[in-house]
């Protein structure tokens, strides 16, 4: 019988040496439009706002982009990331399932957000911009932006959600160490976050109304750009190195995945996930099944609209074509903060609308449970947004064990839980509630779609 080791590394020499594009493999991708013309909008129009080598690749369809050398030295230092077999956490089940993750978060951030930040803050450093700003729900983002402007010594703004900048002081205090300058948002700084709070003084803001504020002082500062954690196509090329590591280790042990599962907000971690597999599925080369996780409270996929929409509350970026709950939801005040997202990523709303992609959504208790018997057999404390990916891959090996299947499952533990204290102990304490939203809640954001006759 084949002996499969615990943990699966690569040699740096297997470190992917270019980005993979999902944009060159899904076909029908509808354009990011201009909001005043509706119209595509274009390489001129998006630097204004992003670094001018992203705006480039967000518009791209080349298959491979290469990784700059720069970039390179630098994941030399974090990656490979290890492919795990969950031995533990099967036997605990009583599962015939295999259960593999790929693991992120053995970086310094804690998470697969430095993949992209370090990108971003290359390209910026380049381009001689004098400095950044971006926005942060859980803080995985703000960590990893703060760490990557550290390395190249760029001014950092960063507005953080609210509620999760009060949930996570030691979190906020991170990317203060690093040097970032850090806002909770809505706040007084801007015009956004002022109109924000003259709504509802009480809100806990956010990603949409960070966003807002983030892109307010980028494009009214001189020779600074706004950079983004999730959500957008540069984002997940960046992040393909994840699912092209996770295929080359799942090679080299002569195994492949009937299902592959990964967390999802913007959709950053479960794209890059899917870049491993997701043109063998498109082609018929192999048909695994590919599953998106969302947070009950924020189900963009399985309860949204697919239309066109803003990024933001303040209604100032280009119209994204997406699943999404429109820039005005107001999402629960739960623990999944990088989660807490209205809109999904273009290219997987197009696999999800074409039912290449499937989705389900999970209530936060049930993600907890999954996230403690996670801790307890496998020894990792996972970040609550990951633990939607765990809650997933249970799930899928419970139904094994009464079918008899062995299935090979593989998902995306995206980062690590411990500065999400707060959340286990509410868990633990039962003070931790799951919230669903009404329809009439749905229908509060939807109202805020803008009306295109596209």
């Amino acid at each position: 019988m084949k002996t499969i080791p615990y943990k699966t590394y690569l040699s740096e020499s297997q470190i992917p040496d270019a980005y993979l594009n999902l944009r060159a493999i899904v076909p029908k991708l509808p354009p990011i439009l201009h909001p005043g013309t509706l119209q595509p909008v274009t390489l001129d129009e998006l630097s204004h706002v992003f670094v001018e080598e992203l705006a480039r690749q967000e518009l791209s369809t080349e298959k491979h982009i290469t990784i700059p050398g720069e970039v390179m030295d630098f994941y030399r230092m974090m990656r490979p990331s290890p492919l795990v077999r969950a031995y533990s956490l099967e036997k605990a089940l009583g599962t015939p399932a295999k259960i593999y993750y790929k693991f992120e978060g053995t970086n310094t951030s804690g998470s697969h957000k430095l993949n992209s930040a370090i990108a971003q803050a290359y390209y910026a450093k380049k381009q001689g911009l004098s400095s950044l700003t971006t926005e942060t729900g859980a803080g995985q983002w703000g960590t990893a932006m703060a760490m990557a402007c550290a390395y190249y010594n760029i001014p950092l703004s960063v507005y953080m959600v609210k509620v999760s900048s009060e949930q996570k002081p030691y979190r906020k205090a991170v990317i203060q160490t690093y040097g970032a300058k850090l806002t909770p948002s809505p706040s007084n700084t801007t015009n956004a976050g002022r109109a924000a709070l003259a709504a509802d003084p009480n809100t806990n803001g956010s990603l949409g109304n960070a966003i807002s504020e983030a892109l307010e002082v980028a494009m009214t500062t001189e020779n600074c750009r706004y950079v983004l954690g999730s959500v957008l196509s540069h984002v997940l090329l960046h992040q393909s190195i994840i699912g092209l590591e996770a295929r080359a280790a799942m090679d080299s042990i002569g195994e492949y995945p009937d299902v592959v599962i990964g967390c999802a907000g913007g959709g950053s971690n479960l794209g890059g996930l899917l870049a491993g597999y997701i043109e063998d599925k498109l082609t018929g080369k192999a048909d695994p099944r590919l599953v998106a996780v969302e947070p009950a409270s924020c189900p963009s996929l399985t309860r949204g609209k697919y239309a066109y929409d803003f990024g933001d509350v303040a209604k100032t970026t280009p119209l994204i074509k997406m699943y999404t709950l429109g820039s005005g939801f107001k999402p629960h005040a739960n623990h999944a903060g990088g989660l807490r997202y209205h809109g999904m990523n273009t290219t997987l709303s197009q696999l999800y609308d074409d039912g290449v992609l499937d989705a389900i959504s999970v209530p936060q208790r049930a993600v907890f449970e999954a996230a403690t018997l996670f801790a307890r057999s496998e020894g990792t404390l996972p970040a609550p947004e990951s633990s939607h990916a765990i809650r997933g891959a249970i799930d899928e090996a419970l139904r094994c064990k009464e079918s008899g299947e062995a299935k090979t499952i593989l998902f995306g533990l995206s980062g690590t839980g411990y500065f999400d204290m707060q959340a286990y102990m509410d868990y633990q304490s039962g003070a931790m509630d799951d919230n669903i939203p009404t329809e009439e809640t749905l229908q509060a954001g939807f109202d805020t779609l803008p009306q295109l006759g596209l």
